[in-house]
């Protein structure tokens, strides 16, 4: 199985306030950041973006796909993601833009987790972490009759495919902190996630962040 991967970053970040691809972290924005954290384990990667919406300069090679229409939700970007990747590879591990603390061991260990299953997703009870997940990239046309159908929610592609469901204890071993579900949706999360990476926050962004009253 050869094994790329999508980094989600069109959401609106509403609850951050500010451009979640775009915030600095460490010498780098956060999209950058996860990119080349996710290159040690996979390639090509694709990065699927907002019609219109701006990116940070990406290393060579990557992939930037669009929403074809906005607000819809991870299926959307999914379909895009593993569209264009189709003639690249068998399979996708997918990611957002906003998990800094993504731990590559964690990306082998789901990729190693997918087996002879069309995807392979954590989970913890009943919640799923569809964007911490591998995905065939055969699944797109399953995904394409759900978003045509308006059913937009992740697990409705889960109950239609073979889907392998992890246990996130059994991840623990290669991300005991399981940093790499830790998504930045607020500014106090980006704010601890800098502080455990032993980085400072940019005082313009903090003022920018305070500024938007979230």
């Amino acid at each position: 199985m050869f094994c790329g991967g999508l980094v989600l970053c069109g959401g609106r970040s509403t609850r951050m306030g500010l451009a979640k691809a775009t915030l600095p972290f460490g010498p780098e924005l956060m999209l950058q950041r996860v990119v080349r954290l996710l290159g040690q384990v996979v390639s090509p990667i694709a990065v699927v973006a907002a019609p219109g919406q701006e990116l940070p300069p990406l290393p060579a090679g990557v992939i930037v796909a669009r929403d074809e229409r906005e607000g819809r939700g991870p299926l959307e970007g999914l379909l895009a993601g593993l569209s264009a990747l189709a003639s690249h590879c068998d399979a996708a591990y997918a990611t957002s833009c906003d998990v800094p603390l993504l731990v590559p061991a964690f990306v082998r260990e789901m990729i190693a987790k997918l087996d002879e299953h069309d995807i392979a997703v954590p989970v913890e009870g009943q919640f799923h972490h569809p964007l911490a997940a591998v995905y065939r990239t055969r699944v797109s046309s399953v995904i394409a009759e759900l978003l045509a159908a308006n059913q937009l929610r992740p697990v409705f592609l889960f109950d239609r495919v073979a889907t392998c469901r992890v246990p996130v204890s059994e991840l623990t071993a290669v991300d005991p902190q399981l940093d790499t579900l830790k998504n930045l949706n607020r500014p106090e999360d980006y704010l601890s996630a800098l502080t455990e990476a032993g980085f400072a926050a940019d005082p313009a962004i903090l003022a920018a962040l305070e500024s938007t009253g979230t």
